[in-house]
């Protein structure tokens, strides 16, 4: 269910990276109660509607009262340069409640950090969860394009000591992120649990790494940030669901899912990250592509089955069912 929040603060973490601190009403607080690394879900206001995108929690249940959504600039990006350039304080926004399973097992745990850019956000309330509410040791490798690009600098310099070990990679100084390079940086950590966050070139960097550090694949999370607006087209959409048939516009830039759930229907989704299968559904024509998958194998794909939070459209006329 979609509840407003009001923002009590909007905060410059750097030139291109803003926090909106929301403050959530009693009346709300077990709905919007959330796990370390977890993301919410904002309808962004748009011409003709709404576009929903999904931030990730940087403050932590344990330490902070308020929830904090940190949100970066991105090329073409409607939303992020909306949310940077108009929110201000007082205002109130949508949301969906927390949602997501970038969260670790236990706070207890050792566990290796990977993140790149805006990446920090999740792990920010991970590192900030565990060192408050539990016993494990961190190590935090951290890639950015240069000095000024780090968000919470400040913050996880004063974290930094017997249970955070903090690296800061600047492509200014080493270049982009190098996988054989990195292997030497998480080999001392190679028997914990691994969580990475950025953008899909450096997630496939960070995996690379791991995997030659000889890291089991079962340690390994992941959570990927788009970098750039959807290169996708303007497109009809015709949808079959609860004993209807719909035909609706699709703006290029938007996801299946938001599509569907702006023109007032009721579509089952979940994590909206492509990771649950939860929104399912099969394309009778026309061509999508999937921005992230998690959950589909070729043999679904075969059967004519997609992801609605994740599909894109390919072509000018597509066709969908529920059933």
């Amino acid at each position: 269910m979609v509840h407003r929040l009001r923002v009590a603060e909007v905060i410059a973490e750097t030139a291109d990276a803003h926090s909106l601190v929301l403050t959530v009403p009693p009346a709300l607080r077990d709905e919007f109660a959330y796990r370390p690394g977890q993301y919410l879900t904002v309808l962004v206001p748009q011409s003709g509607g709404t576009v929903a995108r999904c931030y990730s929690l940087s403050s932590s249940p344990h330490t902070d009262t308020d929830l904090k959504i940190t949100i970066k600039r991105v090329r073409d990006g409607q939303a992020s340069n909306w949310i940077c350039d108009h929110v201000r304080a007082g205002e109130t926004l949508e949301f969906l409640p927390p949602a997501g399973e970038f969260t670790p097992g236990s706070l207890d745990d050792d566990l290796l950090l990977l993140a790149a850019g805006s990446g920090i956000t999740p792990v920010m309330g991970i590192i900030k969860s565990v060192l408050a509410h539990g016993r494990g040791r961190l190590t935090l490798i951290y890639a950015n394009r240069d000095e000024q690009s780090i968000i919470f600098g400040r913050e996880l310099a004063a974290l930094s000591g017997d249970r955070l070990t903090v690296t800061h990679w600047l492509d200014s100084e080493h270049g982009a992120p190098d996988a054989a390079v990195w292997q030497d940086l998480v080999a001392p950590a190679a028997g914990r649990a691994a969580y990475i966050c950025g953008p899909e070139p450096f997630v496939a960097v960070a995996r690379d790494a791991l995997q030659r550090a000889g890291v089991p694949e079962g340690l390994v999370n992941v959570e990927r940030f788009e970098v750039g607006q959807d290169e996708s087209m303007e497109a009809t959409l015709e949808v079959e669901i609860d004993g209807q048939t719909r035909r609706l516009p699709w703006p290029a830039g938007k996801r299946m899912l938001d599509v569907i759930i702006e023109a007032g229907l009721n579509p089952p989704f979940s994590c909206r990250q492509g990771h649950c299968g939860a929104c399912t559904l099969r394309l009778l024509r026309g061509k999508v592509d999937l921005v992230d998958n998690e959950v589909l194998e070729q043999d679904d794909f075969d059967e004519g089955y997609t992801l609605a939070c994740q599909a894109i459209a390919r072509s000018d006329e597509v066709a969908v069912t529920y059933y």
